[in-house]
This record gives structure tokens, C-alpha cells and sequence, in this order.
């Protein structure tokens, strides 16, 4: 094929991931979608951004054709934000991080503390009352270490101390007694799928606090503190499940979930790939571009790229990779299913150049693939 000619046979399938404090996974797909065209004008390209639970979850539904709604909601601090969930049917998908995420904090802000999780239990009663039956309840990106726990109040839970005070976040350790029975009874008719990236147990050097508190905040102290109120939380709702994965996933707000909601744990990636349709859409595709901002060791673990490549290997369908750092040798991108993976940072060796460029520098990115996977 001469250069610039258009190639019939091939279709492109792009299902990437968002790069992190540059592009969303909406951007990534239409620039890598300009770069493969500037190669091969005419081809077929299918968009699809996907999303592993995490923020970015509902941007990813929305794109696949869910209906948009907003509700006000309680945020992190306790004050009123507008957060988004998608509908289709009766599925909804819910993002934990629309209602109680870090990126509602203000800049230089963080309270490990004190950060409640109560909008997102709003968010999923916004989601019981349009009608949903299924609940994809995507968690991550949390500014909280609750447990749940404002989750389950906003719920109609009843946590409360030994005087039968309610138990606000920050005061686990003084649960005296917890009241399910008063939770929304349209709870038990709902199909609610935890969707995470991350299977870690609610407490203990892998647990919720030890992991990921300090990313919110936390100091060694504020960590010791949230693991040991985390730990008397669950010794009086259900300490069986706190070492189940995803227990601790969104500062325990997985437990939560397990716990008092009947919730089921999945791969987030997997569920939205099924709830994206991607099966069909890999059908269509004969080659597979995905990807992320960091192609690291964690992407190995059940984050978006990984979870694509799986299920386009078993397919027979060739994947390639996009990122703005590219920190795996080929070896381990093979055993992961991905033929090769092209970074920013190849192009615009300074990182902060790189993001700052990064939907032009994808576009580049892109129409070398072209040139190197469809010429």
C-alpha cells in the first residue's frame, strides 16, 4: 500500500483510558482517532473510552450512549456539589468520586478525618428513584476514609454511639450500634455491582488507611487512627468481610457496600467493558489501540489497558498501547497482550512540557501507528 492510500480492510477500535491531569478518555479517543486519519485518511475508527470504576466512569457511560443526569449532593466536606451518574434502561452507573472524590476538594485541601462519604449514598438513591434495577457502583479516586459509613447514613442506616448519638466520620471508634434494618428497602431488588481496580482488604498494612491514606492526607498518626476506627466499625457491622477484595477499595467505602448493601465485587475494568459493549465492538475492530497516562506495574493489576488487552488477546485481536510514560519493558507489555506501547515522553522528553502538550503530542503519537500498523 502506497503511503496516504486508505486501507479498506482495517477498523480501528480506540478504548483507552483518560491520561490523568491532561486529556479525558473522550479527548484521548478523538486525538488518537486525528492521528491514525493524518496516517491513513478514510479509516474506520471506533471510539469507545473506557474507564476502570474510577473518575472518569460516567464520562466513559455517558460517551457509550447513557443518559446524563445530575443531582445535588452532599461532597467530601459536607457541603452541596453537583454530581453526575448515567442511565440506560435500568442500569445506572453510579462514580463514587462525582459525589465524594478528591477532586472535589479545594487545592492544598485534605481531610482524612473528617471526609464523608454521604453523597454517595445520595447518588445511589438518585439512581433507586429514576428506576435503576442494576447499579454499577464504580469506586475510587476517594477523598475518604469513612467505611462507608456516610454512605450507609445517607441510606437510612442507623450508626450510633453508646449514648444514641449518631456517629458522624471521624468518630468510628465510638460505634456502639448499627441499625440496618432502617436502610432503603428497594436495596434488596437491586442488582449493585462493586466495580474497583483495587482488591485490597479494609484494614492492616494492605488496608484502606495504610495504602491510601496518605495520598488524602493522612499522616502516620492519622493512618494509625483510621485503622484502628475502621477496625472497631467492622467488629460491629461484619468483621468476616473486611478482608474481602475490595473491602478496602475508596477508603473502605467497598466494605460498606459488601457489608450492609448486599453488594457483589467485580473487576471494575471487566464491568465496564461489559456494560460499554465492547464484546461487539471488538468484533468489528482488527486492531485495538488503549491506554492510560502511566503504563506502570499498577496497570498490570486490573487497570482499564490491562482488562482491554486481556479481552482483545483472547479475541485474536492485535492491541497496542498510547501513554504519556511509559514505565514497563516489552516483556512484561507482551505477557500483558500488548504488541507495543508508544509514550509522550518519547516525543517531549520533560514532563511537564508532555502533559501540557499532550493532545497534540497523541496526535503525533497516533499517526505513527498508522504508519508503523496500517501501511
Amino acid at each position: 500500500m502506497t503511503d496516504g492510500a486508505v486501507n479498506r480492510t482495517a477498523r480501528v477500535l480506540v478504548a483507552a483510558d483518560k491520561f490523568k491531569g491532561s486529556l479525558t478518555a473522550v479527548q484521548v479517543a478523538e486525538r488518537v482517532t486525528a492521528g491514525l486519519r493524518r496516517a491513513v485518511p478514510g479509516l474506520a475508527v471506533e471510539a469507545l473510552p473506557v474507564a476502570d470504576g474510577g473518575d472518569g466512569t460516567v464520562a466513559a457511560a455517558v460517551a457509550a450512549g447513557f443518559e446524563r443526569r445530575e443531582v445535588e449532593v452532599r461532597g467530601p466536606l459536607g457541603t452541596p456539589v453537583t454530581a453526575a451518574y448515567a442511565l440506560r434502561g435500568g442500569t445506572a452507573v453510579v462514580e463514587m468520586a462525582e459525589a465524594s472524590g478528591l477532586q472535589l476538594l479545594p487545592d492544598g485541601v485534605f481531610a482524612p478525618l473528617t471526609a464523608t462519604t454521604y453523597g454517595s449514598g445520595e447518588l445511589l438513591l438518585a439512581a433507586l428513584d429514576a428506576g435503576a434495577r442494576t447499579i454499577v457502583f464504580g469506586v475510587g479516586g476517594s477523598a475518604t476514609t469513612d467505611g462507608g459509613a456516610g454512605m450507609l447514613a445517607a441510606l437510612g442506616a442507623r450508626l450510633v454511639d453508646a449514648a444514641g448519638g449518631p456517629v458522624e466520620p471521624g468518630r468510628l471508634g465510638e460505634l456502639a450500634e448499627a441499625d440496618l434494618s432502617t436502610l432503603d428497602p428497594r436495596l434488596k431488588d437491586v442488582d449493585l455491582i462493586l466495580a474497583s481496580d483495587v482488591d485490597n482488604p479494609l484494614t492492616g498494612p494492605k488496608g484502606a488507611p495504610a495504602v491510601y491514606g496518605p495520598q488524602k492526607g493522612a499522616s502516620p498518626d492519622d493512618v494509625a487512627a483510621l485503622d484502628a476506627a475502621l477496625a472497631h466499625y467492622a467488629s460491629v457491622l461484619g468483621p468476616e468481610q473486611a478482608g474481602l477484595p475490595g473491602a478496602g477499595a475508596a477508603g473502605g467505602i467497598g466494605y460498606g457496600a459488601l457489608v450492609a448493601l448486599g453488594a457483589r465485587f467485580r473487576p471494575g475494568i471487566e464491568v465496564m467493558l461489559d456494560v460499554l459493549g465492547f464484546a461487539p465492538a471488538l468484533d468489528r475492530a482488527t486492531l485495538v489501540v488503549t491506554g492510560e497516562g502511566s503504563l506502570d506495574e499498577q496497570t498490570l493489576h486490573g487497570k482499564a489497558p490491562a482488562g482491554v488487552a486481556a479481552a482483545a488477546r483472547a479475541a485474536g485481536v492485535e492491541v497496542v498501547a498510547v501513554c504519556g510514560r511509559l514505565a514497563l519493558p516489552p516483556q512484561a507489555l507482551g505477557r500483558a497482550g500488548i504488541r507495543r506501547a508508544y509514550a509522550l515522553t518519547e516525543l517531549e522528553p520533560d514532563p511537564a512540557r508532555s502533559m501540557a502538550e499532550a493532545g497534540p503530542l497523541l496526535e503525533r503519537v497516533a499517526e505513527r501507528i498508522g504508519r508503523d500498523f496500517l501501511l
